[in-house]
């Protein structure tokens, strides 16, 4: 399509389709991308399409002709012949404590795979998102933001594997959360975005799979950014918390089977597990820090095995202890509430380029299932300013629900994985 036929093109007629149920052409969804990318749509006519498309939905076919159309509109990255069906990477939808990427990628790097390859001697980087690729994205999420139609199952669709599909993926496995600190609160929704997802992956040639993993407690036991930090390099020095390894493995391992480097996902977990265990992990962790800048001498220290991290880590100002209110078992630990209170005492921002104070985070000292006695701590605060005020305490405080034995039931993260079509 030309810059001309683009121009003359009639968005009105477009939007007047979505809104009466209509399905979009090729056609059509190309002309709304391309007028994305030069700004000749209107902003109030990008917002009336986007909350068209949030009333309306997207059949599968429009789905995927949006996110081709947006993964074209900037640069598409290529790698070289010899690393075919080694570039893989994963995508989870958000969570508390949620730090998996960083045992992840030098972990499947030391199984031989390429993650968001651009470190040749490594083979793992963990990046931000780029000016050149899919810039139409930026544009529409900017205003799905602001019209109320972050939620809409295809423009997540179409938002997330543009930029994977931008990457030049082999394979692709997604982390799709639910529960009360995930955007989907319930197991049908989370699988109904999956399905999109893998469906509409796999028709753009990425394999594609899905795990659906439970987020209502935070994963692990610490929460913000230095602190996550230090728990991700516990889990790649063989220890760290059960069920963040659990998350590493079932990821890992999925991937490795997808890409045709392990025989079955039970055998791409296992050796997961073994390079998690044998230090070939950590050597690829302390590669991949020294490659993207840190120093020498500072990378080898974090990944030794007796680091004090808070030696290379700035450590918060202030720590607080609370203690249970009562006798029992921990049945319960509301990651929303965590995430709500650290985001008050600035662990997070409401707008881009609002600062962020890594520092700030919470360290879970029990765990789901644990007797605990009155008075006992079961939570540390980091914090520096804002102060921990009563009302953030009294928060806090009822995050945590202490109840009999009998009412605790364990559940696996992991709930469910979708394969690829």
């Amino acid at each position: 399509m030309s810059e001309e036929e683009e121009s003359g093109f009639n968005f009105p007629e477009l939007i007047r389709c979505k809104r009466d149920g209509g399905q979009l052409s090729k056609q059509d969804i190309r002309a709304l991308v391309r007028g994305v990318s030069s700004g000749s749509i209107q902003e109030g006519q990008l917002g009336a399409m986007l909350m068209a498309i949030w009333q309306k939905g997207m059949a599968a076919e429009e789905t995927v002709a949006l996110t081709e159309e947006m993964m074209h509109s900037g640069e598409v990255l290529r790698w070289p012949k010899a690393w075919e069906g080694l570039v893989v990477d994963k995508h989870s939808t958000g969570g508390v404590g949620d730090k998996v990427s960083l045992p992840l990628a030098p972990a499947l790097a030391a199984c031989g795979c390429k993650i968001r390859e651009i470190l040749v001697d490594v083979g793992c980087c963990i990046v931000g998102q780029t000016e050149t690729l899919v810039p139409a994205d930026r544009v529409m999420y900017a205003l799905r933001d602001a019209t109320s139609t972050v939620d809409s199952l295809p423009l997540i669709t179409g938002s997330i594997l543009s930029k994977k599909g931008a990457e030049g993926l082999n394979a692709l496995v997604l982390d799709v959360k639910f529960g009360k600190a995930a955007l989907y609160k319930d197991l049908n929704s989370a699988r109904e975005l999956a399905q999109s997802m893998v469906t509409v992956g796999n028709s753009m040639g990425i394999r594609t799979g899905a795990v659906l993993s439970r987020m209502d407690a935070p994963i692990g036991r610490m929460v913000g950014n230095t602190l996550e930090v230090c728990e991700a390099l516990d889990c790649l020095k063989g220890c760290g918390p059960d069920d963040l390894r659990e998350l590493v493995t079932s990821l890992g391992g999925y991937l490795l089977w997808m890409s045709g480097r392990a025989a079955s996902l039970a055998r791409g977990q296992e050796a997961l597990a073994e390079v998690l265990s044998n230090g070939a992990a950590l050597q690829k962790f302390q590669a991949m820090l020294q490659a993207q800048g840190v120093p020498a001498h500072v990378a080898r220290s974090l990944c030794s095995a007796q680091c004090d991290y808070f030696l290379h880590l700035r450590p918060a100002e202030h720590k607080t202890e609370l203690t249970a209110l009562s006798d029992g078992t921990v049945v319960d630990i509301d990651g929303m509430v965590l995430a709500e209170v650290l985001h008050k005492l600035g662990a997070g921002r409401t707008k881009a380029g609002e600062p962020i104070n890594h520092s700030v985070g919470a360290e879970l000292l029990v765990t789901l299932g644990q007797k605990v006695k009155k008075g006992e701590p079961w939570l540390r605060i980091h914090y520096d300013w804002p102060a921990l005020d009563a009302q953030l305490h009294s928060d806090l405080q009822a995050a945590v629900l202490i109840g009999t034995a009998d009412s605790y039931h364990a559940n696996p993260r992991v709930a469910e994985f979708i394969l690829p079509q």
